[in-house]
């Protein structure tokens, strides 16, 4: 018998999801194409809920 929760603890594969942004390094935060910052513009936070960048854990040890 497989657990409910198992349903859902495992990814069923990868997105194919087009961002309109990409993780800038340098200013350790998700830019637009025109370089404004991504928490800038509230039609695309209205669209996809978060801009929440993977590289974060990696840099902050607390995220």
């Amino acid at each position: 018998m497989r657990p409910f929760t198992l349903n859902y603890a495992f990814p069923r594969g990868l997105s194919n999801a087009v961002t309109p942004y990409h993780f800038d390094p340098a200013r350790q935060l998700n830019v637009l194409p025109d370089g404004r910052p991504a928490v800038s513009d509230p039609d695309l936070l209205l669209a996809v809920g978060t801009t929440t960048s993977t590289a974060g854990s990696a840099t902050h040890f607390d995220d």
